[in-house]
C-alpha cells in the first residue's frame, strides 16, 4: 500500500483545510486509517482513525469536534476535515494504514505517506 497526503497549506486560525490521502495497491477497504502529526520539536501524535469500513471513528481530545475523519473506499482515499484551526494545529500530517481495527497508537500502522505541511497563522 502506498499512500500519498495532499491539502495541506497556510490558513490562518478559525479557518479550514481538507487534506486528502490517496491509497494505491489492493485491498485497500482490509485497512484501517489514521492521521497523524508532528510539529516540529515534538513527538508524533494520534489525530483520528476510521475502521476498514468507515462504520468507527476515534480522535484524539485535542481536535474532537473540530475535525472529521472519513473515508471513500470508491476512491481508495481517506480525508481529514479540519474546522477552527488554531496554531497550535500546525504540524506536519501523515496518514497511516493498517490491517485489522483501527489504532491511536502510530507503530502499530504498517504504511505510511511522506506527510503534508499545515500551518495555522494566528
Amino acid at each position: 500500500v502506498q499512500l500519498v497526503e495532499s491539502g495541506g497549506g497556510l490558513v490562518q486560525a478559525g479557518g479550514s483545510l481538507k487534506l486528502s490521502c490517496a491509497a494505491s495497491g489492493h485491498t485497500f477497504t482490509s485497512y484501517s486509517m489514521g492521521w497523524f502529526r508532528q510539529a516540529p520539536g515534538k513527538e508524533r501524535e494520534f489525530v483520528a482513525t476510521i475502521t476498514w469500513s468507515g462504520g468507527s471513528t476515534y480522535y484524539a481530545d485535542s481536535v474532537k469536534g473540530r475535525f472529521t475523519i472519513s473515508r471513500d473506499s470508491a476512491k481508495m482515499t481517506v480525508y481529514l476535515q479540519m474546522n477552527s484551526l488554531k496554531p497550535e494545529d500546525t504540524a506536519v500530517y501523515y496518514c497511516a494504514a493498517r490491517r485489522g481495527f483501527y489504532s491511536d497508537v502510530d507503530h502499530r500502522y504498517d504504511y505510511w505517506g511522506q506527510g503534508t505541511q499545515v500551518t495555522v497563522s494566528s
